[in-house]
């Protein structure tokens, strides 16, 4: 059949099995919003405040849901607002695909109105880039972009489509998408398995470290085998939350520098870490020279690019985290670690997180949600104080519950993804934690949400401080808190009211329950100003380039003063 350009996209996105798009339009892509118009009947179109917030809508549809987000701007600086987000998907290996429609191949390389080469700007945080100049090539572009951004480890696609394209017309000839993807061939032989059993078998203290794999692999189910056979300690990291029950009595909490005493000293103590789709992320690990350095190092991941990259290991095992784990777990008879394990829970006891509980706190907030949420919400979060303690107080019990910027620490973020979040699985609570530095930045998503009726519930940490470039100022900086104080006249309750939706203030423990449970019953979205001290910090802690061995607590650090 013959079909224009911006036809082609939208059916090929229907074969891809795409049902929402975030976006917002301009001059270069108005034929392709004129083919949405049309289609409004399947493809459900998102209009965002801003286009980062549609990239951050998207990154967070793709990681509640497991399928890939889809994004689209128009040339020039519509383009380049999707870049902060793009990265953030590149980062954190989230599935994406960036539309973006550039002026009219004659006008391409004349510096023409809004034109930018943005293929070239997101080169480097892409996992491929497209520009399509002739609609021939369309159709098997798009299904080529799907397929590389779901395929092997995740990450985002751009397809950039000259203006003229989406108006020319051609033959167009549907297809069904493949029904399993082809993942890289793997790197490991039988052999290999069989020595990474051997090393398991004859650790007498193995402990077991999830990444951000564990999630998007979706081999949390294989994971939590291995763990209960090999009776082994467990930590994660901030991408790794919810492969690993939080009330799970072998899990010690996070790894790294506002990790646990628990897991940073239990990974300091163990012969065999066990790392399972993670790439030793330097706030993880703290200083290369000392990490683990008690221990051999067995090392799964999909890609053989992060192996040896930040750490030494001993032996890796390159594929799909699922299918390996289902190769290696018939290989390993199920053992007892008792006298490890004592020493692992007798730390857990010993060193507990802990914070004040005479006035409101960002943790008090949190452990109240969930309570009353039966830790059952998704929570997205910006990124700071609010982050580490959200990861550190709500007990996630399922992978893609727990859905934050890791690798790129994008402020701004959290807004935006709660609402891709909510838009992919809207039977469920998505809970924005974020602070008021970060709300600044992408606040008017509100404006998002109640156009829609998404109901997110948006809590703001309300320090008046950018708090942990604060916290870092105040350990290693004499104090000089320069550009992180926001004690302004902006009123949070009224610039929600003013975007459309509902706001709550909590300023005491006692007003903390009655106001989540007004926000957990109403119909849209709402925010919850929740003021808190200045100086509240995260704790543990490990200082920048040190061992996380030496990871300190609010009473050592009291002590050392």
């Amino acid at each position: 059949m013959q079909l224009n350009g911006s036809e082609i996209l939208m059916q090929c996105l229907l074969e891809q099995g795409v049902d929402t798009v975030f976006g917002y339009p301009g001059g270069a892509i108005l034929n392709v919003y004129d083919a949405l118009y049309k289609y409004s009947d399947k493809i459900r179109h998102i209009l965002t405040s801003h286009e980062q917030g549609a990239a951050h809508a998207a990154d967070g549809y793709a990681r509640a849901s497991g399928k890939v987000g889809v994004c689209m701007a128009t040339s020039g600086p519509g383009a380049t607002n999707l870049v902060t987000g793009i990265a953030t998907a590149f980062m954190d290996s989230v599935p994406m695909v960036a539309i973006t429609c550039n002026v009219t191949l004659p006008l391409l390389g004349k510096d023409s109105f809004q034109e930018v080469d943005i293929a070239g700007i997101t080169m480097p945080i892409t996992k491929h880039g497209f520009i399509v100049k002739d609609v021939t090539s369309l159709a098997e572009t798009v299904r080529s972009a799907f397929r590389i951004a779901r395929s092997g480890r995740p990450g985002p696609v751009l397809i950039d489509i000259t203006k003229d394209v989406t108006a020319a017309v051609t033959d167009f000839e549907p297809q069904q998408p493949a029904l399993y993807l082809e993942n890289p061939t793997p790197k490991y032989t039988e052999e290999d398995i069989s020595q990474a059993a051997r090393m398991i078998r004859e650790a007498k203290k193995p402990f077991v470290y999830v990444g951000g794999g564990g999630v998007i692999s979706g081999a949390y189910k294989k994971i939590r085998e291995l763990v209960s056979k090999i009776d082994a300690p467990v930590c994660d990291t901030l991408m790794g939350k919810g492969v690993i029950d939080g009330h799970d009595p072998h899990y010690t909490g996070m790894i790294g520098m506002h990790g646990t005493k628990a897991s940073n000293l239990g990974v300091s103590a163990c012969d065999l870490l066990i790392v399972l789709g993670s790439r030793f992320s330097d706030r993880q690990i703290g200083s290369p020279r000392t990490f683990a350095k008690n221990a051999k190092i067995l090392q799964i991941d999909i890609d053989d690019a992060e192996v040896n990259k930040n750490i030494h290991v001993d032996r890796a095992l390159v594929g799909d985290l699922k299918e390996i784990l289902e190769k290696l777990l018939p290989e390993i008879s199920p053992s007892v670690h008792e006298e490890w394990m004592r020493y692992i829970q007798e730390l857990k006891k010993k060193y507990p997180l802990c914070y004040a509980k005479d006035r409101l706190t960002c943790p008090m907030v949190i452990e109240k949600l969930d309570e009353l949420t039966g830790g059952q919400a998704i929570i997205t979060t910006d990124v700071g104080q609010h982050q580490m303690w959200a990861a550190q107080y709500y007990t996630y019990s399922r992978p893609r519950t727990f859905i934050t910027s890791g690798g790129l620490g994008t402020m701004g973020y959290g807004l935006g993804a709660a609402i891709g979040a909510k838009t992919a699985e809207p039977d469920k609570t998505v809970i924005n934690i974020a602070g008021d530095g970060c709300f600044r930045m992408n606040m008017n998503e509100l404006a998002t949400a109640s156009r829609y009726g998404i109901k997110v519930i948006e809590v703001v940490i309300n320090n008046q401080v950018l708090g942990m470039v604060r916290q870092w100022q105040t350990l290693y900086y004499g104090k000089r808190y320069s550009a992180t104080v926001l004690n302004d006249k902006v009123d949070y309750c009224k610039v929600a009211e003013a975007l459309g939706c509902r706001a709550l203030r909590v300023k005491n423990p006692e007003d903390l329950e009655p106001a989540l449970i007004k926000a957990l019953q109403a119909d849209g979205p709402v925010l919850v100003d929740c003021v808190i001290e200045e100086d509240d910090k995260v704790f543990p802690m490990v200082s920048p380039g040190t061992s996380i061995e030496d990871v300190f607590d609010e009473k050592d650090f009291h002590n050392q003063d």
